[in-house]
């Protein structure tokens, strides 16, 4: 059992604070008894957090910075698509205009039904299809892009981007180019679109723009996919993280600790392989079950620092 927890600690001013009382019994005794292994050790500019890629080296796939082939491999799983085709996520989105900048809205849309989403594609096809980009549905909030613009084009995490400021994470290569100008597009087709009417009418946000993610191609059928299962990644913290009400942090990481952790710490009880991945927005950790060395087991006799020391250098 491989547990991979993100969003386990983040660089914002309130996280902080929040953490250092917060009392998490289960992964207090997991780190006691597991083996850290090297940091990935990364910074919270890059375009892949740390949580993509420590999932993407379970997987097999590659870890380049804003390359990470999610969509390929999405589209290989539901659309048996060749592995040789470059691709990318596109995520309908509400943009917020402010006075400074233009920030992200939240992800995924609320109250966005499969009915809305095809009919904005079906609208905004014609346009992707002059640059040679194929639309295919794959569910409301995200639909699967292939062209050859997706290859070699880095791009950021949904989750770098969620409620911050668009401009910082938006694709500046020359490649990008062309999706800069569609965006404009667009922007221009959705301001009218009557599934936007009707949105306002709910009172919901309207869908004016779009986000590129996960692009690049899938060389081959990862190994490491076919070998083992795969991590378990726990979203329970994404949330509260993102939204920043770390309150709701606290208490989502306790539920963790009680359930995901709980769980864990029983299977290697039980003489179970457990592995353990925290990751923040900077770097992550793994931790593994190996065979504890002399130091280690007089240092569980007079105990261990409290998890969130560790978790602060996340």
């Amino acid at each position: 059992m491989h547990l991979l927890i993100p969003f386990a600690f983040c660089s914002s001013e309130g996280c902080r604070p929040a953490l250092a009382p917060l009392q998490l019994p289960n992964l207090q005794k997991l780190l006691r008894r597991l083996t850290a292994q090297p940091m990935d050790s990364g910074d919270e500019a890059s375009l892949s957090p740390p949580h993509e890629r420590a999932l993407a080296r379970a997987l097999g796939l590659p870890t380049q910075d804003g390359l990470i082939p999610w969509a390929a491999l999405q589209a290989q799983t539901t659309l048996a698509a060749a592995t040789d085709s470059a691709w990318a996520f596109i995520t309908p989105c509400h943009w917020r205009t402010g006075a400074k900048h233009v920030a992200m809205g939240g992800v995924p849309l609320p109250d966005f039904e499969a009915k809305e989403s095809l009919a904005l594609l079906t609208a905004m096809q014609p346009y992707f299809a002059e640059d040679g980009i194929r639309l295919h549905y794959e569910k409301p909030g995200r639909w699967l892009a292939c062209g050859d613009r997706f290859n070699g084009l880095p791009t950021a995490s949904l989750d770098r981007v969620a409620g911050r400021d668009v401009a910082p994470w938006l694709p500046g290569t020359s490649n990008a180019i062309p999706l800069q100008r569609l965006q404009s597009e667009m922007q221009m087709l959705l301001y009218h679109h009557p599934v936007n009417d009707a949105r306002s009418a709910r009172g919901v946000p309207s869908v004016n723009s779009f986000w590129v993610s996960g692009s690049g191609v899938l060389p081959e059928l990862p190994r490491v996919a076919a070998a083992a299962s795969p991590p378990v990644v726990v979203s329970s913290l994404r949330a509260a993280a993102l939204t920043e009400d770390w309150p709701a942090w606290v208490q989502a990481w306790q539920a963790l600790d009680g359930t995901e952790c709980a769980a864990l710490w029983a299977t290697l009880n039980q003489g179970g392989s457990a592995e353990l991945t925290l990751c923040g927005e900077r770097n992550a950790q793994t931790f593994s079950a190996e065979p504890a060395s002399f130091l280690q087991k007089i240092s569980d006799l007079f105990g261990s620092k409290p998890p969130s020391l560790l978790l602060e250098q996340l």
